[in-house]
């Protein structure tokens, strides 16, 4: 069975949005989808992979149904196995958590869209500072050339690094991508608030990169990091072959696995020591249930 991964994000005004929840639950369930969309005032995000046509029947009953209007999507290649063990549709506070529900990309000036086929040029300036705004483990895996790395374990940490660490008087000209172009919405909102004037951000992000530039001439190194059992995706956006550890998220190193504290799908080396015994009891069952999973869809 093939499954076709779909990425999307939509900020609007939903203040019923919590009326929908058991709507969208329903449809997705009945079409046998998987994954997770968020649902808040500020709109809709989240991943989700299907099979056959359930993927433009979900964007059907969204945007038409529904009535949230067009919703702009990315597709992935389809994958051997279920990404996602389960169909998730939640309730937030942001759709995208950076500790700031007020800080709407609706209400607030966001930075310059950049297409992917101008962002080289615009990255090789060397008067622009390029960051990812991703997390340290997402970096770890794959990131642009010349980029920066916040070295942040969340995207509520953002802020206190752009507090720390950049200067709207120094800093003339900043250029932001992440995985999908959700998290420089609010990102370059942010930098706009904080008097940044020349602010940039990759239209689609990454996986609109990868879809669109040719390897050739691609600037990116590495993979990229997603949120779904496939872990990362190459150039083409097929599943990778980068190795992370389930338990932190982070790449394993050269002799991780022989380590006696490495655990597939529970831990590593670096997070071993950080667990607590229902920490570590929790993974494993869950690691026990994707193996299952793997086996019954096999």
């Amino acid at each position: 069975m093939m499954w076709t991964v779909s990425a999307l994000y939509k900020f609007l005004d939903l203040p019923g949005y919590e009326e929908l929840q058991p709507r969208i639950q329903a449809f997705c369930e009945e079409r046998e989808l998987c994954g997770i969309l968020l649902l808040a005032a500020e709109g809709i995000n989240g991943t989700v992979a299907g099979t056959g046509t359930a993927i433009p029947e979900l964007m059907d009953f969204l945007q038409e149904d529904l009535g949230l209007g067009p919703i702009e999507y990315k597709l992935s290649q389809t994958a051997d196995l279920k990404p996602f063990r389960k169909m998730k549709v939640r309730l937030k506070q942001e759709i995208v958590h950076i500790g700031r529900p007020d800080l709407n990309p609706l209400s607030h000036e966001v930075g310059t869209y950049v297409e992917p086929g101008d962002w080289n040029a615009l990255i090789s300036d060397p008067d622009v500072r390029v960051i990812d705004t991703r997390n340290d483990f997402e970096c770890n895996v794959g990131t642009f050339t010349g980029a920066e790395n916040p070295h942040t374990e969340s995207f509520g940490e953002f802020p206190e690094y752009v507090d720390r660490e950049l200067d709207p008087g120094k800093d003339r000209k900043v250029a932001m991508f992440c995985t999908g172009g959700i998290r420089c919405e609010k990102a370059t909102a942010l930098l706009k608030e904080r008097g940044f004037e020349q602010v940039y951000h990759l239209k689609g992000g990454i996986l609109k990169y990868l879809e669109e530039v040719p390897e050739s001439e691609s600037m990116w190194e590495g993979e990229c990091f997603v949120f779904d059992d496939r872990i990362t995706v190459d150039h083409t956006l097929a599943p990778g072959v980068s190795d992370v550890c389930r338990g932190c998220w982070n790449p394993l190193l050269p002799g991780d696995r022989e380590h006696p504290h490495f655990e597939e799908g529970v831990c590593c080396p670096r997070c071993y020591e950080q667990k607590t015994e229902k920490q570590l009891a929790s993974a494993r069952e869950r690691e026990r249930q994707r193996r299952l999973a793997e086996e019954r869809a096999g």
